[in-house]
This record gives C-alpha cells, structure tokens and sequence, in this order.
C-alpha cells in the first residue's frame, strides 16, 4: 500500500465495512381472508463485516476438531490451491495462518424470516352447531431461512461458528374459547 516494495505492517489499511452493522431492519406484514390469516416478521442487518477467527476455528488446536469446509479447502505440497479456505492444514499452530487479513473478512449481511404465522378460523355457522365462541387452527414457525452470502455457519455468529446456532421451530395449535 505505501509502494516501498515491502510488505510489512507500513501497507495494513482499514479494510471492509464496520464489524457494527450500520443498518439494522425488521419488516413485516399480516393479511387476512375469509377466515384464513398469515403474518410474518423479517429481521435483517446490512453493511457489516466479520472476521472469521482462525485461532478460535484452528484445527487440532486445543482438541479442536476440523470443520468441514476446512478439511475439504486447505492447502498442501499435494495441493497447492491459492483459493484454499484454510491456508495449511498442520496439528502444529502456525502464526502465518492467522493473520487479520481479507481472507478471513466475510460479508455479514442477512436478511432473515424469523417468524411466520398462518391461521384459519372456523366460521360462526360451524361454531355455532359445535357450542363454540372462537376456534382457531394455526402453524407457526421460527428462523425459517437466511439469506446470505456466507454459507459456512449461520452469518449470526460472526466469527466463530462452533457456539451453539439459532434454532429453527415449527408449532402446530388451536385455540379454543368455549
């Protein structure tokens, strides 16, 4: 960067966007007909930036176990891809594979269903005929799907993806009112 012919810590730069997103958003909407209804809410961030950790991801490092996109992209004497996801695969920690630099910088903008709702409502005439007020049936689910650009662990959490992931619900009910 400073065109002394050197690469040294004189070229680092700020790179990528803030590891704060600066945008952070959530939409949604409910329609309803003739006794059917359906809501849903979407949650999503925009103009982030994460590093992965390559201490915290590092393989055999402390027991750790090597994640798949690791053992399936690494580079070797017998395989020397440039594009590897992991620059050597080795049990000894070496401090080139873990320098901050763009090849760890990933994109963390989502954009996420995270909640849906479809109802249907009997009509007065069968609840009526049943000596019922209200019954709804219902399916409602949660983290249905994310869009994103990074497809290695949910986008969510950032740098290191071995903690435990968002989870994904489905729940069928009805409600009754006598």
């Amino acid at each position: 960067m400073n065109k002394d012919g050197i690469i040294s810590s004189a070229d680092m730069v700020p790179i990528g966007n803030p590891t704060t997103p600066e945008i952070v958003y959530g939409f949604g909407f409910s329609y309803g007909y003739k006794g059917f209804d359906i809501s849903t809410f979407f949650q999503g961030l925009t103009n982030r930036s994460f590093w992965i950790d390559p201490v915290a991801t590092a393989p055999f490092y402390n027991n750790q176990q090597v994640l798949k996109a690791y053992a399936d992209s690494y580079w070797s004497e017998s395989n020397n891809d440039v594009y590897a996801l992991w620059p050597r695969l080795s049990y000894a920690r070496s401090a080139n594979n873990t320098q901050s630099s763009t090849w760890f910088m990933r994109d963390g903008t989502f954009l996420r269903l995270k909640q849906v709702e479809i109802g249907y409502k009997l009509p007065d005439t069968v609840l009526k005929k049943l000596n019922l007020r209200t019954c709804r049936f219902y399916v409602s689910a949660n983290n249905l799907f994310t869009l994103t650009k990074f497809k290695m662990w949910d986008v969510e959490m950032g740098g290191n993806g071995l903690g435990y992931p968002i989870q994904r619900t489905l729940n069928i009910g009805i409600n009754v009112t006598f």
